[in-house]
């Protein structure tokens, strides 16, 4: 099992919900942390909450929809830590809008958040990666990924692409000693519902009230790490929702019947 102490660990959508929460789990395991996510204000609210210090921390601000400088981030990590040792791909953002009535330029902005952002990051550092002969990359995807539902068309979509992406690139990486791990999150009490862009690209601002009975950011981070430190190659995490994943698989028409009858939030 991988011990975080002295490990690297690069860390997207570090200043809320998930990303915070794993933050502060693996400092407390004794990794460097590189914590990325736009609001600077908050990484550093997270650094300080996590009692990281600068040796041991670096903050790395950029959005997620311009991965265009990222090769510059990737130098700037090993210039500091000599070293990758763990990318963990968690920012994104959902959705909450009809199919129909959404602009084609959201459907873009989402696959370029959830699903390139991924595939940039990841083959950013992958050459650091190979030289060290050692890697891990974990990204968190969703239940999402394994079927659709109402309102989120885009955020499915980016998120079934990471299933296809990573289960390939673990093949081509294995031989060079790299894992590949994917999550899939279900009900989460985090602010994800409210932070979801609509049809026309701006924030939800409705709570989904059923997040309040989901396990808590800081329960989803100890079964990530869990997750990364058994060398999983997924992980499903939550509560009764899970089911509906083996129900789509074996009884896809039932699962058909069941998932029109849920509410919609």
């Amino acid at each position: 099992m991988m011990d975080f102490k002295g490990k690297v660990v690069w860390l997207t959508g570090a200043s809320s919900g998930i990303g915070e929460a794993l933050a502060c789990a693996l400092a407390a395991q004794g990794a460097q942390l590189v914590l990325s996510s736009r609001r600077v204000a908050e990484l550093e609210r997270v650094k300080e909450l996590c009692k990281l210090q600068d040796h041991n921390c670096l903050i790395l601000p950029f959005d997620l929809c311009d991965t265009s400088g990222v090769d510059k981030l990737t130098s700037l990590i090993v210039s500091k830590f000599g070293k990758i040792d763990l990318l963990i791909n968690n920012g994104g953002i959902s959705q909450r809008s009809l199919a129909r009535d959404t602009a084609l330029e959201i459907d873009r902005r989402l696959m370029e958040t959830n699903y390139f952002s991924a595939v940039a990051l990841s083959k950013s550092v992958l050459p650091q990666m190979i030289k060290q002969g050692s890697g891990h990359i974990a990204t968190v995807s969703s239940i999402s990924g394994k079927f659709g539902f109402f309102l989120r068309s885009a955020y499915s979509a980016s998120k079934h692409a990471l299933h296809g992406f990573f289960e390939s690139l673990r093949l081509e990486v294995h031989p060079y000693n790299i894992a590949i791990t994917l999550i899939c999150p279900g009900k989460i009490n985090t602010a994800i519902a409210l932070n979801a862009i609509n049809e026309k690209g701006e924030k939800n601002n409705k709570e989904a009230f059923s997040r309040f009975k989901g396990l808590s950011a800081s329960e989803c981070a100890a079964q990530i790490i869990r997750a990364i430190q058994k060398n999983k190659v997924e992980v499903f995490i939550g509560g009764k929702e899970l089911r509906a994943i083996r129900i789509k698989r074996f009884f896809p028409g039932l699962f058909f019947r069941l998932i029109l009858r849920q509410k919609i939030e």
